[in-house]
């Protein structure tokens, strides 16, 4: 896992206290602000601890490995603090130069190596300021959590993935009320870390980044690791669903997979239970945004139509009768009830369990279906202020609360249909 030459690196560096990961892949036009602002932030808040800054690169083409080592040698001018320790800075190739999958195996090891007690992986964002640094590290060196998840300043139309599939999972499931399961920033302790290095089967080589953070989520939640959430601010905005399904198989799929292999845990899980919050609440922004949700629509009918024999290995009778009618509603007419997604959701996960079919069939199915939620939901939201958008995720949660029993009734393989 770890180069010859990375572990001298590492040999030079010694144990360290904090461990600051910034992982890049052709980030040049960012990459040196972010660095700057990590080492600013740890001169700032932790001038006496022992700190090393690694820079995971998955194969650029653009320098960013090289302008990060050069960045991280100097500071701005009005920079306030001196470090009373030295600061380390480390590259490492992840995947062996590919951007395949995510670095995170390499962090845990590197953590591991190091005995480093609190880390934090920073994603070379624009929006990065040395607060970030002290946000995601504190919880874990000084207050004895394991896990700090972020809160952001989102547009009420981003992140919809999270939104309606993985928080409402995430929340019904295992219990616990952390709003961004597959973020790339966060926390994570030593112990966290250690414990999930000896964990190898979990890293496939085909994770992916976004798989690997909501690993590190599931599993801390699973094994009882105390997480909290911390307010960093504005987050980038990301693609909507240019690359949907391959999104799914990291998120979605994880998600499905780790049902397996937490089941005697989440079967007797209550809740939901909201973890501390550090900080600030979320913020939903609201501003006016052109986006045109009519080809989600269009999307979603063919999808239906074009794939019964698919989703009739995997639904029951009920649901997918449910969903071939709310595929036929007009574009002003169309509602899809929060009930019959969560079921539909669920139906997906106990055939993935049994793997009815080809499990990479399964989240391929779930796509199309997953567009006309996300149709449902662009159109109702609108005009919706923040508030509004809050209550109407609250309700599709408690939708999925609700049906917990239904998954598993499903997973026992006592029939299928309606609750």
């Amino acid at each position: 896992m770890l180069s010859d030459d990375f572990v001298r690196q590492l040999i030079n560096v010694g144990e360290v206290d904090l461990l600051v990961a910034v992982p890049t892949f052709n980030d040049a036009k960012t990459i040196g602000p972010v660095v700057q602002a990590v080492r600013l932030g740890l001169l700032k808040s932790f001038p006496r601890e022992r700190a090393v800054l690694v820079n995971a690169d998955g194969g650029s083409r653009d320098g960013s490995a090289q302008l990060a080592l050069q960045a991280s040698m100097t500071l701005p001018l009005n920079a306030a603090t001196q470090s009373l320790r030295t600061f380390h800075t480390v590259t490492a190739l992840s995947n062996n130069g590919t951007q395949a999958s995510g670095s995170l195996p390499l962090l845990l090891a590197t953590a591991d190596l190091l005995r480093a007690k609190a880390c934090a992986v920073v994603s070379p964002s624009e929006h990065v300021t040395p607060s970030w640094v002290e946000r995601l590290l504190l919880p874990i060196y000084r207050q004895n959590f394991d896990l700090v998840a972020p809160l952001y300043r989102r547009h009420k139309f981003d992140g919809l993935l999270v939104k309606i599939l993985l928080y409402p999972m995430m929340r019904a499931i295992w219990g616990k009320k952390i709003r961004e399961p597959s973020a790339t920033d966060f926390g994570f302790s030593g112990r966290l870390g250690a414990s999930l290095f000896l964990k190898q089967e979990m890293w496939q080589a085909d994770t992916g980044e976004i798989a690997e953070q909501l690993l590190l989520s599931l599993s801390a939640v699973m094994d009882g690791y105390p997480v909290c959430e911390v307010f960093l601010g504005p987050k980038d905005r990301g693609g909507q669903t240019t690359d949907l399904v391959p999104a799914m198989r990291q998120t979605v799929g994880t998600m499905f997979r780790f049902l397996d292999t937490g089941f005697a845990r989440w079967q007797a899980t209550q809740g939901p239970e909201a973890v501390p919050l550090q900080g600030a609440e979320q913020e939903v922004s609201c501003e006016p945004l052109r986006i045109n949700p009519y080809r989600m629509h269009g999307m979603f009918q063919s999808g239906v139509t074009d794939l019964q024999p698919v989703l009739s290995s995997i639904l029951t009778q009920k649901t997918l009768a449910d969903l071939t009618a709310c595929a036929a509603l007009g574009k002003d007419v169309f509602h899809f009830p929060d009930e019959l997604w969560a079921r539909t959701v669920y139906e997906f996960a106990a055939a993935y369990h049994k793997a009815v079919i080809s499990r990479d069939h399964i989240i391929q199915a779930l796509a199309p279906v997953y567009r006309g939620k996300v149709y449902e939901f662009l159109i109702t939201n609108r005009h919706a202020a923040a508030q509004e958008i809050e209550a109407r995720i609250e309700a599709l949660c408690v939708a999925f609360e609700r049906l917990k029993p239904y998954l598993l009734q499903l997973w026992n393989g006592h029939g299928g249909g309606a609750p």
